[in-house]
């Protein structure tokens, strides 16, 4: 595979520490440069191909944020060692870091999504082993990452072999609790663009698997039970769960297992 990009920047191995790498990439999507934090499990080997799941955080975070607020690589390290779930990747980029969040939408002179899309998992095949053109590729994500994340597994569907949210925002609208930037900045030339359902819609023939739950304390619970029941009624298959739980980390660390065992069950 010829490089994409003008500059790729990774890690150094002798300073990693718990099997995390770390990316930055220039991508004209970006007009700039993009980071990416990597999980990989040790002994990878240029022949492996390995799943790469894609996690995208919410508002106000950034690459380290599914690391460094939910331990994740750590959990999914000693499910992979204990034989609980197959050797995966993780890849956590960051949202492109445009105002409190990028909605994970093409807007202004960026594409948020094609970030996502494209250029995430064209950086991991170039430099990290285990990731390869045949890697099977799944995304999840938080609040506006589980917005993103089922947006884009949808939009993108035949990349994507299953799609999971956890907290969603299900429609842009409801981004304004959390971000100061006007809802202006966001809106698409078609208005499906901004909402999960209409996404979903548009790719029926084509979506892969999907999962999304929410705590049943959490300010977005109502609109996440609302597409559930929009789901129901146009024969969209799914899976909905509600825990107890609010919008936080203590949350989602523990029910980002539940995605992972979920894409496992899909290879």
């Amino acid at each position: 595979m010829m490089p994409r990009f003008k500059t790729l920047e990774i890690s150094n191995p002798l300073y990693e520490n718990s099997h995390l790498r770390f990316i930055t990439v220039k991508t004209p999507n970006l007009k700039g440069r993009g980071d990416i934090t990597v999980y990989a499990p040790a002994g990878l080997s240029s022949l492996d191909t390995l799943p790469i799941v894609i996690l995208l955080h919410g508002v106000y975070g950034s690459a380290w944020s599914w690391a460094y607020s939910s331990g994740v690589h750590l959990k999914l390290d000693e499910l992979i060692k204990s034989g609980e779930l197959p050797p995966m990747i993780l890849a956590m980029p960051s949202d492109g870091l445009w105002g409190d969040g990028s909605g994970y939408l093409p807007h202004g002179a960026y594409d948020f999504e094609k970030w996502i899309a494209e250029d995430v998992p064209d950086a991991l095949v170039e430099c990290i082993a285990g990731a390869t053109p045949e890697s099977p590729l799944f995304i999840s994500g938080l609040s506006m990452g589980g917005f993103g994340a089922m947006r884009i597994g949808a939009k993108y569907s035949p990349k994507f072999r299953a799609i999971s949210g956890h907290s969603s925002i299900t429609s842009l609208a409801q981004i304004k609790f959390f971000v100061e930037e006007s809802l202006k900045n966001y809106a698409q030339d078609n208005a499906a663009d901004e909402d999960v359902f209409e996404t979903f819609l548009r790719n029926r023939e084509s979506l892969p698997p999907i999962r999304f739950d929410c705590g049943t304390n959490d300010l977005l619970i109502n609109y996440n039970r609302s597409l559930h029941k929009k789901m129901e009624k146009a024969g969209i298959p799914h899976h909905f769960e509600e825990n107890p739980g609010s919008h936080e980390w203590a949350y989602w660390s523990k029910h980002i297992i539940s995605s992972l065992k979920f894409f496992a069950a899909t290879l």
